[in-house]
């Protein structure tokens, strides 16, 4: 149903094209982040505080079961104050393995504001950019089609993602000063010629 609606939509906003005269144009977001460098950095340094974070999950994990199972084993020989001493010290263990993977990787955890933290600029860089393309190009509606939109055919005219990659990398390449690096998008036209 949901795919059925999505087709509904793409083809009457292909049919208001011809009638209002609107240039539709695409724009793959996701092909566009994964070319960009900075992104890619910022991408690992991401995926290595997660390590560091798995990690640190990971050894609070191992220290509970070892301090459960010692427990478990010694627990016929403790008595009164020893027991509850203890038994407190594995759930305050429990406690905090499930307090840590909240604050880490819960719905409010930090992975989520890192994320937003690392979308956020290069989110900025391509909207611009797509507005600065979208102009240029006449368009009056730009479709991702890297969300979710199900795209049954597009013809390449109609597909700005290489125009707003080239515009993006320019800029990264005059902050850069680096004038002769072969830009992704070169590589993308050359291999769909084929």
């Amino acid at each position: 149903m949901k795919n059925f609606v999505k087709l509904i939509s793409i083809v009457a906003l292909v049919f208001a094209n011809n009638i209002f005269g609107q240039k539709v144009g695409v724009v793959d977001t996701e092909y566009i982040l994964n070319k960009l460098p900075e992104y890619k950095e910022a991408e690992s340094r991401l995926n290595n505080q997660i390590t560091t974070w798995q990690t640190e999950i990971q050894n609070l994990q191992t220290e509970y079961e070892h301090k459960k199972a010692s427990f478990e084993n010694e627990k016929v020989l403790l008595v009164g104050e020893q027991l509850k001493q203890r038994e407190k010290e594995v759930i305050d263990l429990e406690n905090n393995i499930k307090t840590t993977v909240n604050a880490r990787f819960g719905s409010q955890g930090e992975i989520n504001n890192l994320r937003t933290n690392l979308t956020k600029p290069f989110q900025d860089k391509i909207w611009n950019a797509i507005k600065t393309v979208s102009e240029k190009y006449g368009m009056g509606i730009v479709l991702d089609k890297s969300n979710n939109i199900s795209v049954i055919f597009l013809q390449k005219r109609y597909d700005f993602t290489d125009k707003v990659l080239d515009l993006l990398l320019k800029k990264t390449d005059s902050k850069e000063g680096n004038k002769n690096k072969t830009t992704p998008s070169r590589t993308r036209k050359a291999k769909s010629e084929f």
